[in-house]
């Protein structure tokens, strides 16, 4: 059985997002999709001593529907440089902040690519590489795309020879269920509760922020803090 997972890329996202990556045997990147503002697309939380902080990638937003996330471009370079200073203030006394501090300011500091999708895909990949996560990335632009929204995923998966689609709970407000049982494909739908806490600084614990909070907090035990390992 081949499993898919097609979803836009986000910035340095939460742990059940890396979970649905691990779950799959091939990820598609699907950044031909319109670009959302306030949205994970170019953002993410971490925690910090005053309280749960937004990350915000600047970027350049030019029509309210009509830009792709793929053609959005970054609107201030130096980014990276605030968000690692961010990140090294933050975290610089989580348990395991030292062993990981080498990869992440590197990551970070090497970033000179010029659009949101490029960043995301050297974040993500990095961070899957770092888990050790083997699932095959593809970009949604390799393929043809046709037919409506149901059809399309449908259409990557006939494409991809895929026999199972994996999706968010939240996709079921809008996925054609039935087109895929047609097909032949089994569509599984991931669940995101029931995740265990691990020690997290700063006061309560808070589930939805950026993985890079489980990776400084608990180092190589993080997969165990995860669900599809």
């Amino acid at each position: 059985m081949t499993k898919l997972l097609i979803t836009q890329s986000n910035y340095i996202p939460w742990k059940g997002y890396f979970d649905a990556i691990n779950y799959a045997d091939i990820f598609v990147l699907y950044d031909e999709m319109q670009y959302t503002r306030r949205d994970w697309r170019n953002r993410n939380k971490i925690k910090t001593a005053k309280g749960a902080q937004w990350l915000t990638i600047p970027v350049e937003v030019k029509g309210k529907f009509s830009q792709k996330i793929n053609d959005t471009k970054i609107s201030d370079p130096s980014w990276n440089k605030n968000h690692w200073e961010t990140i090294r203030h933050a975290y610089s006394k989580a348990p395991f902040f030292s062993q990981y501090k080498a990869f992440f300011e590197a990551l970070y500091l090497d970033c000179n690519e010029e659009y949101l999708s490029e960043i995301n895909y050297r974040f993500l990949h990095a961070i899957c590489e770092l888990l050790e996560i083997k699932t095959q990335f593809k970009w949604s632009s390799e393929f043809e795309l046709r037919g409506d929204k149901s059809e399309k995923l449908l259409n990557l998966c006939n494409d991809l020879n895929a026999t199972c689609y994996s999706s968010g709970p939240a996709a079921k407000d809008y996925l054609d269920e039935s087109l895929f049982q047609k097909a032949g494909i089994n569509v599984q739908w991931l669940d995101y509760s029931g995740y265990p806490e691990y020690p997290q600084l700063f006061g309560d614990f808070d589930h939805g922020v950026s993985i890079i909070d489980l990776i400084f907090n608990a180092g190589y035990n993080a997969r165990k803090y995860m669900k599809s390992f």
